[in-house]
């Protein structure tokens, strides 16, 4: 899993980027926006997953002004724009398997931009399922070390549910089954630990490696989508080595 947990790593830090320019709170706002209306209450302590996505705003330092318009929205109380999930598969450079997970609030556009970005790209968008199978979903947490071990997380997390914890720099990937999301963030906050994100990520069963040059590609077309505004997530099966992340 170290591909998955270097990734998380480089979304983590690509997402405190983002947020500097503002850019990833409108991509937060409308995952506030579902989770209320897909867990049907506006109250944080009623609805997991719009705790979740609360924490993961608040890890990007998004105002709470933001969120609570978000949270209107997803009632009912704002603007009546319709907001909707969805998800896309394909292959980039090298036959490497992508799925790029969206909300948007005009699908034919972004389905169209999505399809452009993979065909430009040395990519193609494929039929829903035909990559999805290699995924599984995950709950993701990432936390900063401040002098933590390892062993230290292990004896905190392992009985919430965490199957696997790794570092890169400065912080801790912790990975788990989907279920056990709130376990572990709840395990850690009674330590007085408190994680910059958490959230359901896609994990690859299997990476898988490409020649250099591919891989470069494939790079460049995730960091593509990541950019895109109605990019919530993307997941690959790429082998995320260390001379791809100082690219």
């Amino acid at each position: 899993m170290s591909g998955h947990s270097k990734w998380a790593t480089i979304k983590h830090k690509k997402a405190a980027n983002d947020a500097k320019k503002g850019k990833i709170w409108s991509k937060i706002a409308k995952e506030i926006t579902i989770a209320v209306k897909e867990g049907g209450s506006p109250d944080p302590a009623q609805n997991s997953r719009l705790r979740m996505v609360i924490l993961k705003a608040k890890g990007t330092n998004m105002p709470n002004d933001n969120i609570d318009r978000a949270i209107k929205r997803g009632s009912g109380g704002a603007d009546g724009v319709q907001i909707e999930e969805m998800s896309y598969e394909g292959y980039a450079p090298g036959g490497v398997a992508i799925i790029v997970d969206v909300t948007t609030d005009n699908k034919n556009r972004t389905a169209a931009e999505i399809r452009s970005i993979f065909s430009k790209n040395g990519g193609n968008l494929a039929e829903n399922g035909a990559v999805s199978w290699q995924f599984k979903k995950k709950a993701n947490v990432i936390i900063p070390a401040n002098g933590k071990t390892e062993e230290d997380l292990m004896d905190i997390v392992l009985d919430a549910g965490a199957e696997d914890i790794e570092q890169a720099e400065d912080m801790f990937a912790i990975t788990g089954p989907m279920e056990s999301l709130s376990t572990i963030v709840d395990a850690l906050r009674e330590n007085g630990i408190e994680p910059e994100t958490a959230e359901i990520v896609r994990v690859a069963d299997n990476n898988m490696t490409v020649a250099e040059a591919d891989a470069k590609k494939v790079m460049k077309i995730i960091s593509l989508f990541e950019d895109h505004d109605d990019v919530a997530a993307v997941a690959t099966n790429l082998e995320i080595t260390d001379n791809l992340i100082e690219e």
